[in-house]
């Protein structure tokens, strides 16, 4: 179950009364690489494989879902086996000392490699795609889709993190052999420098979102070469980076 029922007074021109609300559930996921603790993922307990293959690409643990030769789950516990490397141990380091994100740069070269041209009428058309049943029951979610460059929804995710809710659909499309540099995601989320970084180390040229960028995430953006549309609404878009992957 990814609802749970709760009871609240809610409180209308000073006058209680009870209702029951629909919550959105969340809990630990443990993942383990070649056996070691990886990470202690907060999420929405459905699509764990896709989770787990997703995040392992998206932060960079492997190039490709083909470097996973194996994946398991056992209750909330994903085990994840690939070749052992040295990037393995330094991936791991660099993620505990806090230095994934920050200083990125430093240790890792990515760049977007794609020549797929987006229609702006595509991203637009695209936002009915975010809309979800669970989250007009519970305000709680959010959501990611990848969509090609016709405007179709390829894989849908919902998660109670931003962050899954991206893994999630790029699992997905790994297990589907979908052509990541010929889709753009599109997120509920705001756009720090670490989800840029999903999508760049995914391979996906153009994010978008219905809400805003920080600053990192513009600056990861523009040097990886993803396209970073916010602020997407009916009628109004803002294109921070790489214009050149829109027709406009």
């Amino acid at each position: 179950m990814y609802l749970k029922k709760f009871q609240a007074k809610e409180l209308v021109d000073k006058t209680p009364r009870e209702i029951t609300y629909s919550v959105a559930v969340e809990d630990t996921i443990e993942l383990f690489v070649n056996k070691l603790h990886m990470a202690s993922i907060l999420a929405t307990p459905e699509m764990l494989n896709e989770l787990a293959l997703g995040y392992a690409v998206c932060e960079g643990i492997v190039k490709s879902c083909n470097d996973v030769k194996d994946c398991r789950i056992e209750g909330k516990v994903i085990h994840i086996e690939i070749e052992p490397t040295e990037h393995l141990e330094l991936w791991r380091e660099l993620r505990s000392s806090g230095c994934v994100g920050v200083r990125w740069d430093e240790n890792e070269a990515i760049s977007v490699n794609s020549d797929t041209i987006f229609s702006t009428d595509a991203i637009r058309k695209s936002l009915k795609f975010l809309e979800s049943d669970i989250y007009r029951q519970t305000r709680g979610t959010h959501a990611a889709c990848l969509v090609n460059i016709r405007g179709k929804c390829a894989v849908k995710a919902i998660d109670v993190g931003r962050h899954n809710a991206f893994d999630k659909v790029v699992g997905r499309a790994c297990l589907d052999n979908i052509d990541l540099s010929r889709h753009f995601i599109l997120s509920t989320g705001r756009q720090s420098a670490g989800m840029v970084l999903k999508a760049a180390r995914a391979g996906i040229p153009l994010v978008a979102t219905k809400t805003a960028p920080l600053n990192t995430g513009i600056e990861a953006a523009e040097r990886t070469g993803v396209c970073l549309v916010c602020f997407v609404s009916p009628d109004r878009m803002s294109v921070f980076t790489h214009p050149e992957r829109l027709r406009l």
